[in-house]
């Protein structure tokens, strides 16, 4: 019988031989040719089903689903993930970029939800499709959030001012908690939970969230960072980063909390060079090495599942996948444009971080771990593939095309 280990080490596997394809003879950036190879190699996997008869197709399904692995995703891998992230963050340019970074991570996603939510209502009816609105906001929901990994991954690659740079991995670290608070709202009323609207249910929800979650992360971090100042063994300072960032998100979700609000919180307090909240130098250099590593193998397995998990899957409504990419891109620039015409820049200033902010909003392993937590329905499918279609034009087009939109929005300007 095989085991869900079984599947961990095929997923390895393929993921070596597709990295190394990569990086000797393609050269694509490393999200990319993951995400690209495992899609080619989904697609060599249902030809050889329906070709030869081998049934590989339902074997990798099967051990999917027995393996849980959205649930996986969202319980644990993602609070890894996001902790690496805010490990390397530049919390002096976060905290100076602290109020855009916090309207682009509540009020944007807000907007982004519904703008697309009822974009989506509109065109589904005009296809033929209709889908119910409140799957439509669910959808939206899914896509709202950016992912950090997706984003900081190809940013490394971009030259790029060092204030666009804070306000868009800050932004991609934060969103995730609001886009899961509202996500969770959505599926509620699809489900005949309609209290969750109105008389702002929605704000507090996220305030109670962010805020609890943000709290109890700057706690925990403050602790964590504490232990690591007095210890001298790196094995333990090690083993105090893993506790904190699980049992910070676990214990943030059992509080009803943000998870992924709170384990950022954490790494962006034992990030800080305040001799009082950060680690240390020494403490800092000694755990960014594993820290790294570990971000690097889980980013790998992620996009290699997500093209794994297009397996199979069948819809009966393309036309509405079609229509998600330019719907996830016109609500995504809506969803920043608003935030950003309220500050003091200059509007010619306003005009090119939106357009940068606009393209740079990569979705990713977030999206579709929400995705395909979703119910059994008529509408499961549809929902499903929209949301693989725009994470894969996302990472794939606009993050090939992100330093030549770069250079055409800035043009002979000098980029820090």
């Amino acid at each position: 019988m095989i085991e869900p280990i079984d599947l961990f080490v095929i997923v390895l596997g393929l993921a070596v031989l597709v990295g190394c394809i990569n990086h000797l003879w393609i050269g694509l950036p490393p999200t990319i040719g993951m995400l690209l190879g495992s899609l080619f190699i989904s697609l060599l996997i249902v030809s050889s089903d329906h070709v030869f008869h081998l049934h590989i197709m339902r074997w990798f399904r099967a051990t999917f689903d027995s393996a849980h692995l959205p649930n996986v995703f969202l319980d644990g891998v993602l609070a890894l993930l996001l902790f690496a992230g805010s490990l390397h963050a530049d919390v002096l340019e976060l905290s100076r970029r602290r109020w855009t970074i916090l309207f682009l991570a509540t009020a944007s996603v807000i907007l982004s939800t519904l703008v697309f939510g009822a974009g989506l209502w509109a065109i589904s009816n005009l296809i033929g499709a209709s889908v119910p609105l409140a799957w439509c906001f669910v959808l939206g929901a899914i896509l709202a959030p950016t992912d950090a990994v997706s984003v900081e991954n190809l940013l490394r690659e971009v030259p790029l001012s060092v204030e666009l740079r804070a306000a868009i991995v800050g932004e991609s670290l934060f969103n995730d908690g609001a886009g899961v608070v509202l996500f969770l709202l959505a599926l509620g009323v699809t489900q005949g939970e309609t209290v969750a609207l109105g008389h702002g249910t929605v704000m507090l929800a996220l305030l109670r969230e962010i805020v609890g979650g943000a709290g109890l992360g700057f706690v925990a971090g403050w602790v964590a960072a504490l232990l690591i100042r007095r210890v001298r063994d790196e094995g333990l300072q090690l083993l105090i980063s893993l506790a904190l960032a699980l049992g910070c998100y676990r214990l943030a979700i059992a509080l009803d909390l943000s998870g992924p609000i709170s384990v950022v919180t954490a790494g962006l307090c034992m990030a800080s060079r305040s001799p009082r909240l950060g680690m240390g130098d020494t403490a800092r250099n000694a755990l960014a090495g594993f820290w790294s590593l570990l971000d690097q193998v889980l980013n790998t397995i992620l996009f290699l599942l997500i093209g794994l998990q297009l397996l199979g899957l069948y819809i009966n409504t393309i036309g509405l996948s079609a229509f998600a990419i330019p719907l996830a891109v016109f609500s995504r620039f809506i969803s920043v444009a608003a935030p950003l015409c309220m500050t003091r820049e200059p509007l010619s200033n306003k005009g090119r971080d939106i357009a940068v902010l606009t393209w740079a909003g990569l979705r990713g392993g977030i999206s579709v771990a929400l995705a395909l937590t979703l119910p059994v329905t008529p509408w499961r499918g549809d929902l499903l593939m929209a949301t693989y279609t725009v994470v894969i034009f996302t990472i794939v087009v606009q993050g090939l095309t992100i330093s030549r939109f770069l250079r055409a929005v800035y043009r002979s300007e000098k980029l820090q």
